[in-house]
């Protein structure tokens, strides 16, 4: 059945406000040829949208292309404000943007692991609300945050994880009460996954598997370029994988004994002291001993991903994955196909720490332009 009027006009407007948000400032000829609308439903669309105060003239085409056909239209950036949260067991950063993602004010801030929860959760929404005004920012539309531990698909809330501050699940609600925004919680290595797949390690590629590697020990799950977040919300629970090489086997209660024993942070430090090296500067120092042994570690998690899903790619991401970079990278892969009869490419991140927070950027910023845009 063929669309209402009203219907195909929506569907036209979401397009052109996407690709005015994903390639910048456009003519409507330009528009007519990556919509393949027809010249007058595009003129339509273009009068309808600066009449909703969405899209404004910024300039033109060339000093050669005086007229009309030479505008360019390009999306009102401070319609909406937006701010993004990644909150880490020991710190919070913010960043207050535009529409169009354009920083106007960031900031980062320590929170002591003997603060209680009240002081904390407080120090957090301090550190946002001084932010915006830093940014001359008076209201926020959407405010996402990045945190560690399990997202109810159901509910959108942060489960009671343990092991995580009590102050990170009370953060969000205090949000939601004293901001007149809609906030999002996602759980970090999701949202770097994100990141990763629209502007770093991953574009390009359908299907891949981010792992997070620091502190804590994760996965995302990109599949079909969806993220795949499983029943409970705990897909790419992998620092509870059980793996050899470990003192146990990980229980419900803890990941001592699963992967998270080889690869968390404590782990590679411990590995790299046992090489000799300063662990503070072990992954960049090109040490290749000591690089063998952590991806022979890392293989081991890589190869169950792979004989699991068979994603074709792998992102090392967090904190071991930024400082290895690509040395360690090809290293895992290698290790990897010795290990599996499944090609796969590992990969390091390219948005390194700021993937976090960028992927909470594009959360909030998606969840106001489906607001926003009719």
């Amino acid at each position: 059945m063929a669309a209402s009027p009203s219907t195909a006009r929506a569907i036209n407007d979401r397009l052109a406000l996407r690709l005015l948000q994903d390639e910048g400032p456009l003519t409507a000829a330009q528009l007519k040829t990556l919509t393949g609308l027809s010249r007058p439903t595009v003129a339509d669309l273009v009068d309808r949208l600066s009449g909703s105060g969405l899209v404004h003239v910024v300039g033109e085409a060339g000093a050669e292309r005086r007229g009309p056909n030479a505008k360019l239209y390009g999306l009102v950036a401070d319609r909406a404000h937006l701010a993004a949260l990644d909150v880490r067991t020991r710190s919070v950063a913010v960043t207050v943007t535009d529409l169009l993602g354009t920083p106007l004010a960031e900031a980062t801030a320590p929170v002591g692991e003997d603060a209680g929860t009240g002081p904390a959760v407080e120090k957090a929404v301090a550190l946002l609300e001084r932010t915006a005004k830093d940014a001359g920012v008076e209201r926020l539309h959407s405010v996402a945050v990045g945190a560690p531990g399990l997202i109810d698909p159901e509910t959108g809330e942060l489960r009671d994880t343990t092991g995580l501050p009590a102050w990170h699940r009370r953060l969000v609600a205090v949000l939601q009460e004293r901001l007149p925004a809609q906030v999002l919680v996602e759980n970090e290595t999701n949202l770097a996954a994100v990141a990763e797949l629209r502007e770093g390690a991953a574009v390009g590629r359908e299907d891949f598997v981010l792992l997070w590697l620091g502190l804590g020990i994760g996965a995302a799950v990109v599949l079909g370029g969806r993220l795949r977040r499983g029943a409970s919300g705990g897909a790419g629970e992998i620092g509870f994988l059980p793996v050899p090489g470990t003192s146990g086997l990980p229980s419900a209660t803890g990941c001592d004994g699963g992967f998270h024993e080889l690869v968390s942070t404590v782990a590679v430090e411990a590995l790299a002291a046992a090489h000799g090296l300063d662990p503070a500067r072990a992954l960049t120092s090109g040490h290749g001993p000591f690089l063998d042994a952590l991806a022979r570690r890392l293989a081991v998690g890589a190869a169950a991903v792979a004989a699991v899903l068979d994603p074709g790619c792998v992102v090392l991401a967090g904190e071991t994955g930024h400082q290895g970079g690509p040395e360690l990278a090809a290293r895992v892969e290698a290790e990897l196909a010795a290990l599996s009869p499944l090609r796969t490419e590992v990969r390091a991140t390219t948005l390194g720490d700021a993937a976090v927070l960028r992927g909470a950027l594009l959360r909030a910023r998606d969840a106001a332009q489906d607001a926003l845009f009719p």
